[in-house]
């Protein structure tokens, strides 16, 4: 099933939050040009699903790659 627009704004703000979490609590700054460079932050909530949902895109992947460049040990994948 296919997120609305307004579940894509409410997990692009979420995904905001957590870059914002992610940076102050590390003191490293995560390379967000690709997702900056789209002009779209969560409160645009005039621009389109497409764009949000590219948004959402973009900010997950800055999120993720400085995760894994912080990474130094590997992390079981284990259930609890």
């Amino acid at each position: 099933m296919a997120m609305k627009k307004q579940e894509l704004i409410h997990l692009h703000g979420l995904l905001a939050e957590v870059s914002g979490h992610i940076e102050n609590r590390t003191g490293d700054e995560i390379d967000l040009d690709s997702y900056e460079s789209l002009g779209i932050k969560p409160t645009s909530i005039h621009k389109s699903k497409t764009n949000h949902k590219a948004a959402v895109f973009e900010l997950a992947e800055g999120i993720t790659d400085s995760l894994e460049a912080t990474e130094t040990e590997p992390v079981a994948a284990t259930a609890d």
